[in-house]
This record gives structure tokens, C-alpha cells and sequence, in this order.
């Protein structure tokens, strides 16, 4: 793997900030763009430590740089420290021992994600817990080349059997990162890992399943649905393995459930996990979303709740009016289904597409369907999930609970 300059290295390369532009910087936002560099003084390689300092010369921080990424810099520390073994498992620890200590996530079975990429310091990484199992998953290539470093801290947290390493896939080639998914640290059951949420026992797939094997972001959210779904008929559309349906069934009283997602793995491991909680009214269709849609609205089907979690429709700025008709068109099709006073717990984790963008979605679909919609809460994503106030882009989620007339 390759390593940082040395700690007492007096002569790291130095990237200047343009004029006028280092002010997110000294307020702590990790990523340096291209287009905010000056130059480059020095030779660094991909993944190597250099200093960023201000067009006047002002000391900012130190960053791992990569001459691959539109990121070209991603920051870690703002004083002089090196950012070497003991500092990256420092971050790893701190960040841990929060959702233990601090959240109370912790002990058998339970399902946490210990660390956030930028909103714990450790742009790039993403850690989720499940059970005695970890996985690592990679979008950036300075800490993935720091893979040792990484993997030893992660091992030495209480109760870890075994470390999956994955790589995310839609950063993949803009870091140019190719990551080999494996298990790098101990052992992973045969079959998948077991966590318990809510009452509710869940089967993760901790090596080919979507993102980590499981949707930990969403937690609180579909217990507040689920408080929502007494008497109704609920519809979970983009269900992965059926939290939320199953979640309505069990701790709120939905009569029925139906879960439709396009992955025939996810629908097969959410029968599974309806079958293991002994839920005989939670029920998977396996199917592109949007074909079901609208075969049940040609059918005349209502249902009194309906979810709607579609994957991230807007990965770059250029992307975000495609993703507004996306979602308008979706959530059109999708309130033809509700009956009048229905639920529509509607969700978007595309973090480019803000609040105000969405509710401005909601009052277009009012408009064109001719209903009411009443936003009776607007909600994010779990405490482990944190927001850093210095990148808000890690305010990603958003989770929309509407009344419809």
C-alpha cells in the first residue's frame, strides 16, 4: 500500500488555492475541486499527503491528493499533524465508540453504521456494522491506499469477527479505484448476518448486496411510518428487503403489505425476512417499479400507505433537472394509487436535490393530480448518519411523510 509523506517531512507538496476561493476550506470543508487549485508545487503522486495553503500563503490544512479526481484534495487535518497510523485510527475509534456510547448502538445483532465518510473526518470511508461483522466501503483512493491502516483499526473494535472491504461503484472510475471486494480480515457466516431493528430480524447480504447489505440510514423513518399504517393496505415501492412493509405490518398495524423491487436477489432475502418474523401478509413482487405502477392503477388498486424510496436519481449537478422530472413523474404515477386521506412517505437520497427542490416536486404533483398534499413531517436520515455543518452535502436524505386529500 502506498503511504503519506513521513510526519517530519518539511517539504510536502504544497497545493495553492486560487485567489479569493479558500474560504470553505479554513471553514473545514474536505474537498478541494480542480477548479479551485492555483497550482500544484511538487509531484504528488495519487494518495499522497500534501499541504493546501491559501494564494497568500496562509497555512490551511493537510490532504491526500489525487491527480485522477475532480476531488483533487480531499482534507483531513487543519493543523500540522501528519495524517498517518495513529491519526486515521483515532478517527475510526472516536467515530465508534460514539454510536456505542453516545447512540447506544451496540451489543449482538444490532446494525450501525460507526463511520460517515466526511461527517466523521474520514472523507471516502464508510463503515456499517452488522452484528460482529463490518463492511468497508471505499470512494476514495487516499484512504483505500491506506487499506492496512484502516483494516487494523477497524479490527481491534470489541466483537469483530470478521471485515468485508467494497468498493463504491459510482466513484469507482472518477478515483480511479478498483477495489476487489473481499473478505480482508477475518471470516463472514456462510449464509448472511443477522440484525434486529425495531423487534424486526433481518437478513444482510454482506457481499453482494446493494450499497453495505442493508439501508441503516432509514431506521427512525420507518418506525415513524409504520406509526402511520394502522388499518391500511401499504405499497413499498424500490423495497429492497422489505423494512419498511414489514416494519408496518408488525409494529403498526397495516393489514397488508406489498414490496416491489427490480433486484430479484433483494425480493428473495425480504421474502426470507417476512417468513423468519412469521409475517404471512407481508408479500415481494418481484418487477421494475414503474411497470407495476401502472398495471395496479390500471387494475383500480388503492392502498391507505404507500412508500416510495427510489435509488439516487442525481449523481452530478448536470444531472438535477433529469432528476426533478424523475421524481415528479414517479410521485404522479405513485399518488393515483392512494386512497383520499392516504399516507405517501416519499423519499429522495440524491443529496444534489435539496428540501426546497423536493417540496417544490410535491406542490407539482398536487398541481397536476389535482389533490391536496399536506407535509406532515420532513425527516432525514438516522443519528448515525450525522450532518457535518461544515459539508452539508452529508445532508442527503430526505424523507417527505404526506397526507393526501
Amino acid at each position: 500500500m502506498l503511504m503519506s509523506s513521513s510526519a517530519s517531512d518539511s517539504a510536502l507538496p504544497r497545493v495553492v488555492i486560487k485567489r479569493r476561493a479558500a474560504r470553505p476550506f479554513f471553514a473545514r470543508h474536505p474537498w478541494v475541486f480542480v477548479t479551485s487549485i492555483e497550482r500544484v508545487e511538487g509531484e504528488p503522486a495519487r494518495g499522497d499527503e500534501v499541504e493546501v495553503v491559501s494564494f497568500e500563503g496562509q497555512y490551511i490544512g493537510r490532504g491526500l491528493f489525487n491527480p485522477n479526481s475532480a476531488i483533487r484534495v480531499r482534507l483531513y487535518r487543519w493543523d500540522k499533524g501528519p495524517i498517518d497510523e495513529a491519526f486515521i485510527g483515532d478517527k475510526i475509534r472516536s467515530a465508534a465508540n460514539w454510536r456505542a456510547n453516545g447512540l447506544g448502538l451496540t451489543g449482538p445483532n444490532v446494525g450501525a453504521r460507526l463511520i460517515f465518510s466526511e461527517a466523521d473526518g474520514l472523507s471516502g470511508l464508510i463503515v456499517d456494522r452488522f452484528d460482529r461483522w463490518l463492511v468497508a466501503q471505499f470512494s476514495g483512493a487516499g484512504l483505500f491506499l491506506r487499506l492496512d491502516w484502516v483494516v487494523k483499526a477497524l479490527s481491534e473494535l470489541p466483537n469483530i469477527e470478521g471485515i468485508v472491504i467494497r468498493g463504491d461503484h459510482s466513484t469507482a472510475e472518477s478515483e480511479g479505484l478498483k477495489v476487489d471486494e473481499a473478505v480482508v480480515w477475518g471470516s463472514i457466516p456462510p449464509d448472511s448476518a443477522r440484525i434486529i431493528e425495531h423487534g424486526l430480524t433481518y437478513s444482510v447480504d454482506l457481499t453482494s448486496g446493494q450499497k453495505t447489505g442493508f439501508y441503516l440510514d432509514q431506521r427512525e423513518n420507518r418506525r415513524v411510518v409504520a406509526g402511520l399504517a394502522r388499518g391500511r393496505r401499504v405499497l413499498d415501492l424500490f423495497c429492497y428487503t422489505g423494512a419498511f412493509g414489514l416494519n408496518a405490518v408488525k409494529n403498526g398495524g397495516a393489514t397488508s403489505s406489498l414490496g416491489v423491487d427490480s433486484s430479484a436477489s433483494a425480493i428473495e432475502l425480504a421474502k426470507r425476512n417476512a417468513e423468519v418474523n412469521g409475517l404471512t401478509t407481508a408479500r415481494f413482487d418481484h418487477g421494475d417499479v414503474m411497470e407495476t405502477v401502472e398495471r395496479l392503477s390500471g387494475s383500480g388498486q388503492k392502498y391507505g400507505l404507500i412508500v416510495c424510496d427510489p435509488p439516487k436519481f442525481a449523481r452530478h449537478p448536470k444531472g438535477i433537472e433529469k432528476a426533478i422530472k424523475a421524481y415528479l413523474s414517479l410521485n404522479r404515477a405513485v399518488v393515483e394509487l392512494l386512497e383520499p386521506d392516504g399516507v405517501l412517505a416519499t423519499c429522495s437520497c440524491s443529496g444534489l436535490v435539496d428540501r426546497a427542490l423536493f417540496s417544490d416536486v410535491l406542490g407539482r404533483v398536487a398541481e397536476h393530480s389535482g389533490r391536496s398534499i399536506q407535509i406532515l413531517d420532513q425527516r432525514g436520515q438516522a443519528a448515525d448518519h450525522p450532518v457535518s455543518a461544515s459539508c452539508l452535502e452529508s445532508d442527503y436524505l430526505k424523507c417527505f411523510i404526506c397526507r393526501v386529500g
